[in-house]
Parts: C-alpha cells; sequence; structure tokens
C-alpha cells in the first residue's frame, strides 16, 4: 500500500496542489470536449495555467507587502496571540497527517464530481490551495476527534465531507456572485463563503438607496483618483505612513528600523513608502491574472459541462471578483481589519478571560482577501453601506471562529489525548464553521455518535444547498433587487440630466447664432 500512497500524495501535492496545474488540466479538458486542435488545447491550457501563477505572483506581492505592516501592528499594539494563517497550520499538519489528507484530497474530489453529475448543485471547485486547506483542516479535526488508529475512518468520512462542502457552499454563494457578475458564467470557490453570504445580505438589508462604491465622484482636483488603481495604492500609502510615524515614535529605534530592514529611521519611513507602492503593484498583476485565466477557462469550461457535467459551473477563487467593484475591495478590506482590531479587544477583555479564548491577531492577508471579497458582495446588493458593514461583518467573523476553532482544537486534543497544534488555526470563516460544527459533533463522546451526528450535520448542508437551488437559485433569484432597481433609477437620471444639459447648451448657441 506504500505506493498507492505515494502516488496519491504526489497527486494531492504536486498537481491538485498547484492550482495553475489544476486549472490548466481542466482548460484542456475544456478545448478537447469542445474539439479544438491540438495547438489550441496546449496553448489554452497554459495560457490559463499562467495567468493562475501571474495571480499566484501578484498575491505573493500583495502578501510581501503586507507582512511589515502586520509585524509593525502587532509591535505597535503589544498584543501576543495568533495571526491565523492557512498555510502555516497546513504546512505543520501535514507533516502527521499529510497521507490521510491526500487520500481525503483525491477521493473527495472525485466524489464531487459525481455529485456535481447527478444533482443539481452542478458546481466544479477549482481553488486547488483551499481544496488542500480544507481536506487538512477535516483530515486534523477528525484524528483529533477519534484519536489514533483511525485511519481509515478518517478517510471514508473526511472524503464524504469534503464533497459535500466542495458542491455545497458554491450552492449558497451563486445567487451573489451573479448580482456582482449579472450573468451565470461561474461562481465563487473560495472558503470564507460565510462572511460573502452575509455582507451580500447585509447590503440587500441596509443599502437599498445606497449608491455604488465605484461612483464615488471626487472634486476636479482629485478626479486622478477614479482611477482605482490609484486609490488604492493611496490609501496603502497613507496606511503604511500613519502606522511608521507611529511606530517611529512608539517603539524603540531599533526595533523598528528592524521591521524594514533599515538602518536609520526616515530610511525604514521610505522602505514603508515602498511597500505601499508593491501592494498596489501586486493587485495590479492579480486583476491582470484574473483576466488572462477567465479569457480561457470560462469557453473550455463549457466544453467540460457539456460533454461530462452537462450545467456545471466553475467555482474559483475570490479574486475573481475584484475586477468588478475595485473601490469596494479596498473598502471592504479596510473594514474588516477595523472589525479585527476591535474583536481583538473585545475577546482580549471579556471573551479571553471569561472563556479563554486565544487572541485572534489581524492578519493583514486574510483581511485583504476575504474583507475585499466581502466589500464587493456587500456592494453589489447594497452598494457603499453594504461594503461598509459587509466588510465589517467578514473581520468579525474571521477572527471570532478561529479562537473558537482552537478551543475545538483543545477539547478534542484533551479527550483523546492526541496533541494539538498550537500557535497556529485556519483563517477564514468556512474552516471556522465547518471545523466547529464537525468538531462539536464529536465532543459528545463516542465514534458512533460523532459519525451520526457528522453525517446529520452534511446530510441537512447538502439538503438545505439542494433546497436552495431548486427554489431560490434555478428560479432566478438574485439578491439586492431593490438596489439594483435604485442604481438604475440613478443612472436614468444621470442620462436625462447629460441629455437636458447638452439640448439647453445646443439651445443657448441657437439663440447667439
Amino acid at each position: 500500500m506504500n505506493w498507492l500512497v505515494d502516488f496519491l500524495s504526489f497527486i494531492g501535492a504536486e498537481i491538485l496542489n498547484v492550482p495553475a496545474y489544476l486549472i490548466g488540466i481542466i482548460t484542456m479538458l475544456g478545448l478537447a470536449a469542445l474539439k479544438k486542435n491540438a495547438g489550441e488545447i496546449i496553448g489554452g491550457g497554459i495560457k490559463s495555467a499562467m495567468g493562475f501563477l501571474i495571480l499566484g505572483a501578484g498575491a505573493g506581492v500583495v502578501v510581501a507587502s503586507l507582512g511589515p505592516l502586520g509585524e509593525l501592528v502587532l509591535a505597535i499594539t503589544g498584543s501576543e496571540g495568533v495571526v491565523p494563517t492557512n498555510e502555516v497550520i497546513v504546512a505543520m499538519a501535514t507533516e502527521q497527517y499529510g497521507a490521510n489528507a491526500a487520500y481525503v484530497l483525491v477521493l473527495g474530489f472525485l466524489l464531487m464530481l459525481v455529485f456535481a453529475r447527478f444533482t443539481p448543485l452542478k458546481y466544479i471547485f477549482l481553488t486547488g490551495h483551499h481544496l488542500v486547506f480544507m481536506s487538512t483542516m477535516i483530515v486534523f479535526v477528525l484524528s483529533l476527534g477519534f484519536g489514533a488508529g483511525s485511519d481509515i475512518l478518517v478517510i471514508v468520512v473526511g472524503s464524504v465531507a469534503l464533497a459535500a462542502v466542495l458542491v455545497a457552499i458554491p450552492a449558497f454563494v451563486t445567487p451573489f456572485t451573479k448580482a456582482i457578475t449579472g450573468n451565470d458564467s461561474m461562481t465563487v470557490g473560495h472558503f470564507g463563503s460565510l462572511g460573502y453570504i452575509a455582507a451580500g445580505g447585509i447590503g440587500a438589508a441596509v443599502g437599498k438607496n445606497s449608491k455604488s462604491t465605484e461612483d464615488i465622484v471626487f472634486p476636479q482636483g482629485l478626479r486622478f483618483l477614479r482611477d482605482s488603481l490609484v486609490s488604492t495604492t493611496l490609501l496603502m500609502i497613507i496606511i503604511y505612513l500613519v502606522f511608521g510615524v507611529w511606530g517611529a515614535l512608539a517603539l524603540p529605534a531599533a526595533e523598528f528600523i528592524a521591521i524594514f530592514g533599515a538602518a536609520t529611521i526616515p530610511s525604514a519611513l521610505m522602505a514603508a513608502f515602498a511597500q505601499a507602492l508593491q501592494f498596489g503593484i501586486g493587485v495590479a498583476i492579480i486583476l491582470y491574472g484574473v483576466r488572462l485565466v477567465l479569457g480561457e477557462l470560462i469557453p473550455a469550461f463549457q466544453g467540460i459541462a457539456k460533454k461530462y457535467v452537462p450545467g456545471a459551473m466553475p467555482a474559483l477563487d475570490i479574486p475573481v471578483v475584484f475586477p468588478f467593484a475595485q473601490n469596494a475591495v479596498l473598502i471592504g478590506f479596510i473594514s474588516s481589519f477595523v472589525a479585527g482590531l476591535l474583536s481583538l479587544f473585545v475577546i482580549a477583555l471579556w471573551f479571553g478571560p471569561l472563556w479563554g479564548l486565544a487572541l485572534i491577531l489581524p492578519g493583514m492577508v486574510p483581511h485583504f482577501f476575504t474583507g475585499g471579497g466581502a466589500g464587493v458582495f456587500g456592494n453589489a446588493t447594497g452598494g457603499r453601506k453594504g461594503a461598509i458593514l459587509g466588510g465589517f461583518v467578514n473581520g468579525v467573523l474571521i477572527t471570532f471562529l478561529p479562537a473558537f476553532l482552537m478551543k475545538v482544537f483543545d477539547g478534542l486534543s484533551s479527550i483523546t489525548g492526541v496533541e494539538a497544534i498550537r500557535g497556529a488555526t485556519f483563517g477564514d470563516a468556512d474552516f471556522g464553521a465547518v471545523g466547529i460544527i464537525m468538531g462539536g459533533s464529536m465532543l459528545v463522546g463516542g465514534k458512533v455518535l460523532s459519525i451520526i451526528l457528522i453525517l446529520v450535520f452534511l446530510v441537512v448542508l447538502l439538503a438545505g444547498a439542494w433546497i436552495f437551488q431548486v427554489k431560490l437559485t434555478n428560479k432566478g433569484w438574485v439578491p439586492g433587487a431593490k438596489h439594483r432597481v435604485f442604481i438604475e433609477e440613478e443612472k436614468a437620471k444621470a442620462v436625462a440630466a447629460a441629455k437636458a444639459e447638452k439640448e439647453a447648451a445646443a439651445a443657448k448657441r441657437a439663440a447667439q447664432s
């Protein structure tokens, strides 16, 4: 069996763990289904893979540029705690549970295709790194709960759980994604979905008459800020310099300049300025990569849908929605980060002492990607109010859910004696929600009862997604209808005003002549 473990580990680690390869393969299969020639198939696969590599390169630039800022904020606040980083805890868990995670990843992905083929939940989850994160999280929770010597049970239950999550969660996100894109070409496959759904729901509830974040009118002298890339970069410059000056005043000089690898305080401040510019560069790279991927993937996926999974829809990484409302990305990010700071203080003052919750420090990367996504979803259904409040709710979720997830890890560890990972946890909202529910089911006691409760959860999740798909999504429901009516009315008013102004100018010229 060692060769099979090695083979599945290779597939999981070297192919399905690399989003670019996964997307390239899917694109080539789709083009083959469309009966394209060999050159078009190979070229399309390479271009889509390159697009994802470009997206990853942009994300790497963003992550690197946010690193010193997160370290600076931590140094200024003086708080000790955990920055929830998926990559860190996955790397730690893989050392012990890597083989089981590979089994679950491969079997769960294949079972997802079966679900998509034979149920109304026709979604193909294509965000490769989140496939790895969720499979590892599920294996880790099950291993803690079932204890040593339960590998087969972990693989079987974990594969079913992963497949159910992969088709169910995109189903709930799809109507909100359609409010953003205006069509059914794709949906979001990213495990921050609880925050996106909350943002979309809140936007629809409070943002009926709220203007879009993309319609912000700047004074004549600030019209350059209408370029969202410029405005995003400028605001990051302001944020970096504000914290930079604060750090220069509050921290010992040696500690402050060490954060930026500089020699003097002025050079550290200039390094902060440069990091803000790097952030803008990273966002630009991400947007280009998204456009390149979608240009190849969407047509190819139509071929797969027709031949292998009729009516299927690709579920893609969260940056695919960023180009639709780039101002909302920034607003959601800032709002989420502020919520993370406030939630940190709430945990430190009340929930920590009361329930022993860990201090979840706001990581700039999860707040940017999930907060930015929440801003886009909130803006689509509720304009500026939706973007602000949606981002804020997301920030609360990705602070409290990781904290409670760590409590579940500790609780399971105390029962089975299996050592939990310390100093790290999963960051995005869906990891927390799924982990808490599955882990909480296992805290009740006994393998049989734990399995029953987990299966009940999965059945309820699938049934809820099935009903949601059939009763709402398939019938064309899209949230935020009142907001869209308001937006259309505002556009009509603007067109009418422009027409009246043009006619008045023409009449004035005629009178003068």
